[in-house]
């Protein structure tokens, strides 16, 4: 990286993009075998779940239309009915296995290029094979931060239907009760937000910190201070590019009548590399947005401590503790 650490609290929005770009274009060989790994099955997931999960849905609507202009009780109705139940199943299973699989692929495709981008800061030697060795024990950290996350968001989204109930019934049938319904409504968003993007800093402090779960969460807190509107900024950006890639792969490719077959598939290839790219570009960016809170907080980052806490990962070093701290000290 051509930054020092004390330079990077002076980094902006667009040059948190400009520091991802380099990164990736310096080191593009390394992304690029982590891309082909982890990121492309993860592009190729979503985007596959789109398509299934719309047939799916077509299927249930169908049956759905024919069991309602068939008469109770008899045969027919019976049928469509067990039909209706196993297509539901058959949807909600699928469901189920494409969150698995798009966690389980996010987390190790986070663990990767975290880790990557760490061993680059601290110049240590870097191969692909050891960042795949790496993964699956970073893989274990993150995950314990996600589900402390996933609480918390099933927390705040329990706590948020709630309010919105009371106050839907308690509020007046007029312009005035909308008005105050949307307030309370753009609130939850702001807070939706501000949750998803300190749980994506806390990710990064779970690889290149010693805490993880709950901790991470409160650190990622005390990072985003100052930095708040630089990275709900980011999140926006990101999400809305893809938003709008989603929406063109479902109008153009998923429901693209008009369109001939070869130019559907030329529209699915031009929006999976686009989509392959934001990934790998989003995670990157949380990182560096990482090391630029670190640098506002003046928390500098000992890059030989931070190499030697991504050495544990490979089972090759064993950070001191806080005993072995003070008797060190006491004998000497």
């Amino acid at each position: 990286m051509d930054r020092e650490q004390e330079e990077m609290q002076f980094v902006g929005l667009f040059g948190i993009f400009k520091e991802s770009y380099k990164i990736i274009i310096s080191w593009r060989k390394i992304f690029t075998q982590i891309t082909l790994t982890l990121i492309l099955p993860l592009t190729f997931i979503f985007l596959a779940h789109l398509e299934i999960s719309n047939s799916l849905f077509v299927d249930i609507e169908h049956t759905e239309y024919e069991k309602r202009f068939t008469r109770p009780g008899t045969k027919r109705y019976t049928n469509l009915s067990n039909t209706l139940s196993s297509e539901w199943i058959t949807f909600w299973l699928f469901k189920v296995a494409y969150f698995t699989a798009l966690l389980i692929l996010s987390l190790l495709s986070t663990a990767a290029v975290v880790y990557t981008i760490a061993s680059i800061y601290t110049g240590r030697k870097l191969t692909f094979k050891n960042v795949m060795s790496v993964v699956p024990k970073v893989w274990k950290r993150l995950m314990a931060t996600f589900v402390y996350m996933f609480l918390a968001f099933l927390v705040y989204n329990l706590l948020g239907a709630f309010v919105l109930l009371i106050c839907f019934m308690i509020l007046p049938d007029n312009t005035f009760g909308a008005f105050l319904a949307n307030v309370l409504l753009v609130i939850y968003v702001m807070g939706f937000v501000y949750m998803t993007v300190i749980w994506q800093l806390a990710s990064v402090v779970s690889v290149l910190e010693s805490v993880y779960g709950m901790k991470a969460m409160t650190k990622s807190m005390d990072l985003i201070k100052g930095n708040r509107g630089i990275a709900i900024s980011i999140f926006f950006l990101l999400n809305m590019s893809f938003i709008l890639i989603q929406i063109l792969f479902e109008s153009l490719v998923m429901e693209g009548s008009l369109l001939d077959a070869w130019k559907r598939v030329g529209f699915g290839v031009l929006y999976f590399i686009l989509l392959l790219t934001l990934f790998l570009f989003g995670l990157v960016i949380q990182t560096i947005l990482y090391l630029v809170c670190k640098s506002y907080h003046h928390e500098n980052i000992d890059k030989e401590d931070l190499s030697n806490h991504l050495e544990s990962y490979l089972g090759d070093y064993e950070p001191l503790n806080g005993k072995d701290v003070q008797l060190q000290q006491y004998h000497v």
